[in-house]
């Protein structure tokens, strides 16, 4: 933004401490004068050679005020001087996180203020300005990996229909059923994988309407719809859990919900597994817990399932394995809820995933006095 060149703030500040010092200066003047008057009479017979009658406040007048003139102009001189030097002193602080600001403004996020010293407002101010600039530069960094992941993700299903084109291009006599099958099984899973990009901006920029849930009634719906992939697999699910009110998007707690379930499902024991959903509150947080049985993992490998394109080496099949944006999908809602998430492995094997979402009350209608009612999908 271009603005009309102006004073400096210093050069303020020291202008301000001058005019204070001699507006003090002045008062102080002014009552010395006021109470050598009091005592002071107008005029004074005094015994000399010459007797007479002298005009005493006359020429105390005459001397007061050459001595008032060059205190005042001492106090100009010292209040321009040292408020100079003290808004120098003060404002140096300032100049270090503007510094920093330009720094970041041009693209280096790695700078930091970091100012010595005890706690004050300046800071303070550079303090939360070193904060913001780690957790900017790291939001840069995940978004840039996203973005290569992504590129990445999107780049093979393209380059796989590429090939399947020119190898139908140079054998006519191909068969064409085989063909169309690989590239819908190729288009499907392309669709799917920018789906899930698109479902994970719309979290990450929390577009979208906020709305009395219940947690407990959306596990139930996810759990019915992937019945069918759990007998596939060959996982029992057991649900349990009372009513777990909360505020969000009914789609994206639902799709949270089904990610969760899918991910028990599909990352279970080859055989005989289970995969176990509650809900409750807890110490005034509305609690959604998947847990399920399966290989053992280490806290290492845990803790970065709910980064993107992270799948897991040894957690994927070769069905069902994803776009490995299933746990990053649900940390993204999580997050947009104003909630936390928690993964952790089990000790039998499997992993133990808990979201921890604000609880709220029933929301009771001020004029009728009746409880509204809860989205139940």
């Amino acid at each position: 933004m271009d603005r009309a060149p102006g004073l400096s703030v210093r050069l303020k500040l020291t202008l301000s401490y001058a005019g204070f010092l001699m507006l003090a200066g002045a008062l102080l003047l002014a009552a010395v004068w006021f109470f050598l008057l009091r005592y002071v009479p107008d005029r004074m017979l005094i015994a000399s050679p010459v007797q007479g009658i002298f005009p005493v406040r006359s020429n105390l007048l005459h001397a007061f005020a050459p001595a008032a003139a060059i205190v005042l102009a001492f106090l100009l001189a010292f209040g321009l001087l040292g408020g100079w030097f003290l808004a120098g002193r003060m404002l140096a602080p300032l100049a270090r996180i503007t510094e920093a600001t330009r720094e970041a403004a041009a693209g280096s996020l790695s700078h930091r203020i970091g100012l010595p010293g005890s706690k004050d407002e300046f800071r303070e101010l550079a303090d939360a300005f070193d904060t913001m600039l780690e957790r900017l530069e790291a939001h840069v960094a995940e978004q840039q990996r996203f973005a290569a992941n992504a590129s990445h993700e999107l780049r093979t299903p393209l380059a796989i229909t590429q090939t399947l084109l020119d190898v139908a291009r140079n054998d006519l006599n191909r068969d064409t059923g085989v063909l169309v099958d690989r590239l819908h099984a190729v288009n499907a899973r392309a669709i799917d994988l920018t789906e899930a990009l698109l479902l994970l901006s719309r979290a990450d920029q929390r577009s979208f309407t906020r709305e009395h849930v219940d947690l407990s009634l959306l596990a139930e719906e996810a759990t019915e719809t992937l019945l069918s992939l759990a007998e596939e697999h060959g996982v029992i699910i057991e649900t349990s859990g009372d009513m777990t009110r909360t505020i969000g998007s009914h789609a994206l707690l639902l799709q949270l919900s089904t990610n969760l379930v899918h991910n028990a499902i599909v990352h279970n024991l080859p055989e005989q597994g289970t995969a176990w959903v509650t809900t409750g509150v807890h110490s005034d947080s509305a609690v959604l817990t998947v847990e399920n049985t399966g290989e053992k993992l280490s806290p290492q490998l845990v803790s970065t399932l709910a980064e993107p394109f992270q799948r897991g080496a040894e957690r994927m099949r070769t069905d069902h394995a994803g776009a490995g944006l299933g746990l990053a999908i649900v940390k993204s809602i999580t997050r947009a809820h104003d909630g936390t998430l928690t993964l952790s492995p089990r000790a039998d094997g499997g992993l133990c995933v808990t979201v921890r979402l604000p609880v709220t009350p029933p929301h009771t209608d001020m004029v009728t006095g009746n409880k509204s009612e809860w989205s139940r999908g």
